[in-house]
């Protein structure tokens, strides 16, 4: 019998990838992780310097689950708005054969990274959201609200900062917010703090958020990236990691690596083995890099929910 491989395009996965199934697939994919479940191996950043480009090549396993997938995902600065592509290659577990190949565009990355800032939101923010800080202008901007408003619904104001105030005012017009004329003014009183931008210093200082604030960090994905103050991190009741290991060399860590004591790793919280926020006076923070088993467990997701006719067949 000629092995065959389906071919599922965006509209497709987007279609069988809403964003609550998502944060869904994503705790279950930290607690596998966290719980040496999974095999997850380093990451292969690549640069393309001469047209801002920045590809990542990540690939996972969870253990007992009939398939492994390797994703490419690219992001180009230099125009706008930010050219972003991708390919995730899903692979039969039990032989290697490759068996869908989804051209999603970008769209898992997206959605995988936004419902990460979902899944920590339900365990670290505090219980009654009413003010949200967005830092930073470009999809995840748009993903991590949107993520937000499925565990945390009902946000009355949500203040967008932005180092372009075009780029600014249009996501705040996505959103629903309001464009703020500075990164404290954004974040004064904010109960949640996402920042999401490619910054190489901090943009996020300590002073700017409050008592009892969670602040999600994203941007910090690569050696020299940083966009919190350190003493931001240091001040914090709980310091949170999606992977230990990969936050010391890319995230947020790299930048105070004496915390790596005691920052936690999301997956045992979903799990139950560590506790996330206990009351409202906490400040908690979450490092989040992005893990290859987020993109396996998301592509499982959409193979899981697609229509038995959708896509397209083809013999290898």
């Amino acid at each position: 019998m000629t092995p065959i491989v389906r071919l599922l395009r965006e509209d497709d996965v987007r279609a069988a990838l809403p964003m609550s199934a998502c944060i869904d697939a994503v705790e279950a994919a930290f607690v596998a992780y966290s719980s040496g479940a999974a095999e997850l191996p380093d990451m292969i950043h690549l640069d393309v310097p001469e047209a801002g480009g920045e590809i990542h090549v990540k690939a996972g396993h969870l253990h007992g689950a009939p398939t492994y997938a390797v994703k490419v995902s690219s992001g180009f600065s230099r125009v706008d708005p930010p050219a972003l592509d991708g390919l995730v290659i899903v692979f039969d577990a039990r032989t290697g054969a490759p068996i869908a190949f989804l051209l999603d565009g970008g769209f898992v990355t997206d959605q995988r990274t936004g419902a990460a800032g979902g899944v920590a939101a339900r365990w670290l923010a505090p219980e009654r959201v009413d003010v949200v800080a967005v830092i930073g202008t470009g999809v995840q901007a748009r993903k991590q609200v949107e993520a937000l408003r499925v565990v945390r619904p009902g946000p009355r104001e949500i203040r967008v900062w932005g180092r372009d105030p075009e780029r600014a005012a249009r996501a705040a017009s996505d959103v629903g917010g309001v464009v703020a004329a500075t990164v404290a003014e954004a974040t004064r009183a904010a109960d949640v703090i996402i920042t999401c931008t490619a910054s190489r210093e901090p943009i996020l200082m300590a002073d700017h958020v409050r008592p009892g604030a969670h602040v999600t960090a994203l941007g910090s994905d690569g050696v020299g990236k940083q966009e919190l103050d350190p003493e931001l991190l240091r001040a914090a009741d709980l310091v949170v990691v999606d992977a230990l290991e990969q936050c010391l060399r890319l995230g947020e860590l790299q930048h105070a690596p004496e915390l790596a004591d005691r920052a936690v790793e999301v997956g045992r919280i979903c799990a139950g083995k560590e506790p996330g926020r206990t009351n409202d006076d906490q400040l908690t923070v979450i490092d989040l890099t992005g893990v290859g088993v987020q993109d396996v467990s998301a592509a499982n997701a959409v193979l899981a929910n697609v229509p038995a006719d959708a896509g397209e067949w083809f013999p290898l």
